[in-house]
């Protein structure tokens, strides 16, 4: 197997181009009203020990999609061309995600996510079947970066959800 079959649910695989794109746009306000109603002080709480905050999810959340955007412009735009990829655990850690602001961060991931939403919109058909070379994983095609993110909010929100239930501000998204 791969790491697009082992960490993609089939749902999400399964799902026409088309979908794909519409998935990945309504996990755009996802992390607004993930963090809606929190303190600072929750955000930046642990409340299952060793894992990130709340708002280091979301701050990651952005990074992630903007790393996720410049990759899937590079398949689109160039000839299998070589992924970057970044140390995400560092970034948390060394980028202060608990001195940024959040709200920036939810904002931001929006209109970003809105944005390369229509450069996928217009991007040719055939390009979802073009490839990229990503360093760690091998292979993977425009299509199948599309969906991997089209899922990351999703895995992602479901730690947040479990977090804010810990916390005692439960939401249900």
């Amino acid at each position: 197997m791969s790491y697009y079959d082992d960490n993609i649910p089939a749902a999400v695989r399964n799902l026409s181009d088309a979908q794909a794109i519409e998935k990945f746009i309504a996990g755009a306000n996802i992390p607004a009203k993930a963090i809606a109603g929190l303190s600072r002080e929750q955000l930046n709480s642990f409340p299952i020990p060793g894992t990130w905050s709340i708002q280091q999810i979301v701050i990651h959340l952005l990074d992630s999609d903007l790393m996720a955007a410049v990759r899937m412009k590079r398949a689109i735009a160039e000839e299998r061309p070589r992924l970057e990829v970044y140390d995400e655990t560092a970034f948390s850690r060394r980028l202060g995600y608990d001195k940024l602001s959040v709200t920036a961060a939810a904002d931001l991931f929006r209109v970003h996510r809105l944005y390369t939403a229509e450069i996928l919109k217009n991007a040719p058909r055939e390009a979802f079947s073009r490839v990229a070379m990503h360093p760690e994983i091998g292979e993977v095609t425009l299509g199948q970066i599309l969906r991997i993110y089209a899922y990351h909010v999703d895995h992602h929100l479901a730690f947040i959800v479990k977090k804010r239930k810990l916390l005692g501000a439960e939401i249900a998204l």
